[in-house]
């Protein structure tokens, strides 16, 4: 009886890896053949290794829209990071009126989904003036990267953890005469690094995934950023399934080396929440 439960663990092991495994190794597959790879197959083996559908991809627009993407991502994480642990500072450790009221205002600004509030924030964009080029931000790194900044996931994650540091810590640090800035950088931000962690993985991973706004806002193909490049490579029919998933494997690499970076905080940031929430 043991033996039966045991194996139909591993066979509920084997399956679930599967599930995960099969498409990605139809992608790395597909990429690196040199024969087209049938996508019904349960499990394709490249025919012959070569590198010509990336380089091919490389130069349909990916190596323009990698560009793009790792710019919005790099500006647009460390902003939204920015504010949000100021944000988080000031909610968590100043007491004024309405506070209560400003969480719930940014909380709800979770439950709207993108796609009601996208035409809208294009339209705002419309109207927000260029420094300089006497333009809107519409079709500009600006554009692309402005409504990405605020986030309420990021700022209710670190508001929760800026709440359990100890009040001795700041109260010893402003007999010392430390200000409220010095107290931020040198003792809440520090002992937030999990957290930090967290919020840097969800955050590049909404920022990098992000399709629905960066088409609206880039009205030239030289401001497409990865994910309408691949979205457009993959509604032509003009190229194969090579290069098609070519394209797919560069935009899922970013993902996945951010994430191997930053795993030990991110681990600490969700086993700290689910310890301590």
């Amino acid at each position: 009886m043991r033996i039966r439960t045991r194996a139909g663990v591993w066979l509920l092991y084997a399956l679930v890896a599967f599930v995960f495994v099969y498409p990605l190794w139809t992608v790395v597959a597909t990429a690196f053949s040199k024969q087209q790879a049938r996508l019904g197959a349960l499990m394709n083996v490249p025919h012959g290794l070569t590198g010509a559908n990336i380089s091919q991809a490389w130069h349909l627009g990916v190596a323009r829209g990698l560009l793009n993407s790792l710019i919005v991502v790099a500006v647009g994480l460390t902003l939204q990071l920015t504010v949000s642990a100021l944000a988080a500072y000031a909610l968590a450790r100043k007491r004024f009126k309405g506070a209560g009221l400003v969480m719930l205002a940014i909380l709800a600004t979770m439950m709207m989904p993108e796609e009601v509030i996208a035409v809208p924030l294009f339209q705002v964009l419309g109207k927000i003036p260029q420094p300089f080029t006497g333009g809107t931000l519409v079709n500009s790194y600006g554009g692309l990267i402005l409504p990405l900044v605020g986030w309420a996931l990021p700022v209710y994650v670190l508001t929760g953890f800026m709440k359990r540091v100890p009040l001795e810590l700041e109260e010893a640090a402003r007999i010392d005469g430390a200000g409220d800035f010095r107290i931020f950088w040198r003792i809440v931000l520090p002992v937030c690094r999990p957290a930090l962690g967290t919020c840097a993985v969800f955050g590049f991973l909404m920022i990098w995934d992000q399709y629905l706004l960066p088409l609206l806002v880039s009205q030239t193909p030289k401001m497409d950023t990865l994910t309408v490049v691949v979205t457009s490579l993959q509604a032509s029919q003009e190229q194969g399934e090579g290069v098609r998933l070519a394209a797919v494997l560069i935009l899922a690499v970013p993902g996945v080396l951010v994430y191997l970076a930053l795993q030990r905080l991110f681990e600490r940031g969700l086993l700290s929440g689910s310890l301590k929430g």
